[in-house]
Formats: C-alpha cells, sequence, structure tokens
C-alpha cells in the first residue's frame, strides 16, 4: 500500500492546513452572507476549506477523488445538511443547471482541466481556485503578458489574482508558492452575437499563431497592412509589441477597428 506521501503525489495533492488561510479563501469565494451560493467544492481532502464554505453557501457539493478521504469526510458533515460530500472525480460531474459557483484547492497538475471545465459550464457564475502561482499570475496579466486563453475567453470572463498563498501553508509543501485565481462571467458580455464572437476568436488566434513573426505581421495575413496601421493607432500600440504584452482592452479595440 501507498504510503500518505506517495499517494498525496500521485494525486497532486496538496492539503490546506492554515485556518485563517481557508477562511481568507472562503471569504473571496462567498462574499454575500445574506445570498449565499451554490457551491462546488474541487478536491475537498480533508474538509479545511470545506468548512468555511460550508458557513457561506446554502448548498455545497464537495468533489473528492481519494476514496480513502471519503468516510472521514462525510462523518465529519454528517450533521450539516446542506453538505453533500461526492466521492470521484470533479472532472467528470455534469455542471447544474442553476447558476453556481465554483471553488478550491485545486490539484496543480490538473489546473488546466478544470479550469477549461469552469470556462465550458454555462451555469457558472465564477470560481474561485488556489492555483500554482505562476499559473495564477500567467493568465491574469501579472507579469505584464497575457496568455491565449485569458484574452480569448476575456469577452466573457473577466480574470484576477486575488491573493498569494505561501507553500507553507500546505501539507505536504509544494515546492512553489500558491495563487487565488479569480475568473468571474460577467453579467454582460464585452461582445455578444455568433459573429462578433467568431471574428474574435479568429482574430486572437491569428495574433498568436507567430505566422509572420509579429503581432503586426501576422494580423497583414488577414488584413491590409493599411487597416493594421490604422488599427495599431486606435488601440495605441507600437508595430513591435510582442503579441504577450498587448492587454484585452487593447485586443478589443483592434477588434473593433479590424471588424468595423
Amino acid at each position: 500500500m501507498a504510503r500518505p506521501t506517495q499517494r498525496a503525489r500521485t494525486l497532486s495533492q496538496n492539503f490546506l492546513a492554515d485556518r485563517a488561510t481557508a477562511d481568507h479563501v472562503a471569504r473571496l469565494a462567498a462574499p454575500d452572507r445574506r445570498n449565499p451560493p451554490l457551491l462546488l467544492e474541487v478536491g475537498a481532502g480533508n474538509g479545511a476549506l470545506t468548512e468555511p464554505l460550508a458557513r457561506r453557501s446554502r448548498e455545497l457539493h464537495a468533489y473528492e477523488i481519494d476514496p480513502r478521504l471519503v468516510p472521514g469526510l462525510r462523518a465529519r458533515f454528517a450533521s450539516t445538511s446542506h453538505v453533500h460530500v461526492v466521492a470521484g472525480d470533479f472532472l467528470a460531474a455534469r455542471p447544474p443547471r442553476r447558476p453556481f459557483s465554483v471553488a478550491g484547492n485545486v490539484p496543480f497538475s490538473r489546473t488546466a482541466d478544470i479550469v477549461d471545465w469552469c470556462l465550458s459550464a454555462p451555469g457558472l457564475t465564477d470560481a474561485t481556485l488556489l492555483t500554482q502561482l505562476e499559473y495564477a499570475r500567467k493568465r491574469t496579466g501579472d507579469y505584464g503578458r497575457w496568455s491565449l486563453l485569458t484574452v480569448l475567453t476575456w469577452p466573457h470572463h473577466e480574470w484576477r489574482l486575488l491573493d498569494r498563498v505561501g507553500r507553507h501553508r500546505f501539507r505536504p509543501a509544494p515546492r512553489v508558492d500558491a495563487g487565488i485565481l479569480r475568473i468571474q462571467r460577467r453579467h454582460a458580455p464585452l461582445l455578444t452575437g455568433t459573429g462578433p464572437r467568431r471574428t474574435w476568436s479568429d482574430l486572437v488566434e491569428l495574433g498568436f499563431s507567430g505566422v509572420g513573426g509579429s503581432l503586426h505581421a501576422s494580423l497583414r495575413r488577414a488584413h491590409p497592412r493599411r487597416r493594421v496601421d490604422t488599427a495599431f493607432r486606435a488601440a495605441r500600440l507600437d508595430p513591435g509589441v510582442l503579441v504577450g504584452e498587448v492587454a484585452p482592452d487593447r485586443w478589443l479595440r483592434l477588434h473593433e477597428e479590424l471588424t468595423a
């Protein structure tokens, strides 16, 4: 039988061991106690985050993939009727049809898949996730650069780095610090309709493709140079700017000019 530390590595488990941090994450995930959300928790583990989330939700579905942790979780929350401990992989869950939020200390090795699940769930209002700090910084522009996924989804989702969490607040301690990543679905999308969504994705994917060697050159593959020059001036961008350095609001200006 694998020892606990070996099992933790296999499942990419780093359990939150600091109560103040757990309370902080729960407050960020459900800030309005007068209107508690339906919450789905990713990777309940030993229940450190489940407990404060339970106090701030009207209904909580806590998913845990490790079958050896499920009995303890169910015993711990047996008297809390609105907490439902679900044995199984969160990624196999069917998203609720009604509005819901996601929160959790996610396994670092599965972060991308969990984020993709959240982005594709129509009823998701927001997700507050403890991720590897580097991932959170990369997705939120904290390095001064923006990723393809962030820009593609920006018209419908806002990405924010809410805080940093030191690695020694987990057991076993991971090799790197964590970040609290917030993905919020916009109440009013910045682009609506099938046409604008398609031209947005076409523009952004072309820009990040690298063909031509620069963003300006890439966009000239689909648009006349004069139009691209005009769009860059309107977005206040230098023709030599690197694609990752272009913030989402500048992309929106480029889209407006090039699809007018």
